[in-house]
């Protein structure tokens, strides 16, 4: 059964509006947790928050974070436009404005001043607000578009250099500051990732080894799918010495569940084995970002 089209009015409505509320999440994040407990997120809005925190502890300036946030954006948008793809860019273009903005305009809400907790559910929340722009294909600025552009376009892995940005972060956050804000800081980065790498798997893989009696038919239904291909062996059952076809695949896990599916309507007796990948080498097919 083919799925029927998504009016386009309801599916920009649906994308604004789920980048709105992200937006506001990422917004009450920082005035509510971030900020009451001194704590420094990673990438952009670290750097944008610490520069925040220079200029009022060593020039009694207070700037407002849109100002000092939409600047720092202003090449990874640049990256955006000429790389990665147009919508894909404005669509998260229209998170950072409206982020920045609802940061200057959004009252402090004090939940709590023990700093684990803030640490922990602001990650979690940080997280959540991430994910929410994943999901509609967009992202939050700054190290995202650089890891993006790192990951699809040059195949380089993103994680070491995200990381190494953070830690120097840290570093001069903690000679500034000092280091017990950075290591809650520490706890807040960890809870954010997990929460991501829990709820958003498109650059997670999976593979498949299906033993199957209609390898071409599930290998061709698979392609036209999710653009993946695979790979036809022959083997030999070890019990009963029976010949058998094994179809190998790689898909993103986030497609794991449909190409499941898929193989059951194709052949009901098909044994499948799903297990994740640490890595792939060579060429994977990315659906670019939209």
């Amino acid at each position: 059964m083919e799925n029927k089209p998504v009016n386009p009015v309801y599916k920009y409505t649906k994308r604004v509006v789920v980048l709105v509320i992200a937006s506001l999440i990422m917004a009450f994040n920082i005035k509510s947790f971030v900020n009451t407990a001194e704590l420094y997120p990673g990438g952009f809005t670290g750097l944008a928050v610490l520069l925040q925190r220079i200029a009022k502890a060593y020039f009694n300036t207070e700037l407002p974070y849109s100002a000092l946030y939409y600047p720092l954006n202003c090449i990874p948008i640049y990256i955006g436009f000429k790389y990665i793809g147009k919508k894909y860019t404005f669509f998260s273009l229209m998170v950072v404005i409206m982020t920045g903005a609802f940061t200057d305009l959004l009252p402090t809400v004090v939940i709590t001043y023990d700093p684990l907790l803030l640490s922990i559910f602001g990650g979690i929340l940080s997280g959540l607000g991430g994910v929410l722009c994943y999901w509609n294909d967009a992202n939050g600025g700054g190290t995202d578009f650089i890891a993006t552009w790192l990951s699809i376009r040059r195949k380089v892995d993103s994680f070491n250099i995200i990381m190494g940005f953070n830690i120097l972060l840290m570093i001069v956050a903690g000679i500034l500051f000092g280091f017990e804000k950075c290591l809650y800081s520490i706890i807040f980065q960890y809870a954010t990732t997990q929460t991501i790498h829990l709820m958003y798997h498109k650059y997670q893989q999976n593979t498949l080894i299906v033993v199957t009696d209609k390898p071409k038919e599930i290998a061709a239904t698979i392609f036209d799918r999710t653009r993946h291909g695979a790979t036809i062996l022959h083997g030999e059952g070890g019990f009963q010495g029976q010949e058998h076809t094994v179809l190998y695949s790689v898909v993103s896990r986030e497609e794991t569940g449909q190409v499941l599916k898929l193989i059951r309507e194709c052949d009901k007796k098909a044994f499948v084995n799903v297990f994740r990948t640490e890595q792939v080498k060579g060429e994977f097919y990315q659906k670019p970002a939209d």
